[in-house]
């Protein structure tokens, strides 16, 4: 069944949102290359530079759940959850949680990946709702991610491992017994099960993004919408 086309109301709210997006990113992107290279971060640590552009606009990706659950675009609601969550959970859980994250080798890396991978895909998003997708447009949106994808992961990744070891000697967020609800927390080992559920998440999701590349650059239709894939 072909995506009903939204109302022009939607459609005008989307276009705000990817167009907002694109400039957020893009933002972004200026501080990490200004941070490595004239700016210097005036001395700042990297997140105390650019922290507050990141948080903004990636907890805003969380609008895209909502997108997804009511149908006004057409992604699927589970994979973008999981998509959604695991970016927020690196910004809010791990390296705003702890100091040890926010010094992370790999907090650059992701960083430098989701911002390129972001402008790209809110372009691609915006200029799709009003039909005007250049090609170099698709081909970047299907052919970056080969080695965006597996950088960023490794970034998240690291990012975790770093706060690992704080939250596992400071016992943050954890609740242990004995305690008046008889319930017990580790938020360490929570931090070791999401990057357990890297193993089997990112050869799927690396593989859904190699078949849509041969469905879009391989001659087959183009994709409606504001597809999160």
């Amino acid at each position: 069944m072909a995506p009903k086309e939204p109302s022009p109301l939607v459609k005008l709210y989307l276009i705000l949102y990817n167009g907002g997006q694109v400039l957020g990113w893009s933002y972004m992107f200026y501080q990490l290359l200004a941070y490595y290279t004239f700016d210097k971060g005036n001395g700042q640590p990297l997140w105390d530079y650019l922290g507050t552009t990141v948080i903004i606009f990636q907890n805003a990706a969380v609008l895209e759940i909502l997108h997804a659950a009511t149908r006004i675009v057409p992604s699927n609601p589970v994979i973008t959850t999981f998509q959604v969550f695991s970016r927020v959970m690196v910004v809010c859980g791990v390296v705003m949680a702890t100091p040890t994250g926010k010094t992370s080798p790999g907090l650059p890396l992701a960083l430098l990946a989701w911002t390129i991978t972001e402008i790209i895909r809110y372009g691609y998003y915006a200029l799709n709702l009003v039909n005007s997708v250049p090609h170099f447009v698709i081909f970047l949106r299907y052919t970056t991610f080969i080695v965006l994808y597996p950088i960023g992961v490794t970034g998240e990744l690291l990012c975790f491992y770093w706060a690992q070891s704080y939250v596992r000697e400071s016992k943050q967020w954890s609740i242990e017994m004995p305690n008046p609800y008889n319930f017990t927390f580790s938020y360490f080992y929570f931090l070791w099960l999401i990057m357990l559920l890297y193993i089997p998440l990112f050869p799927q999701m690396y593989l859904h993004m190699f078949a849509q590349r041969r469905k879009i650059l391989g001659g087959g239709s183009k994709p409606k919408g504001t597809t999160r894939d």
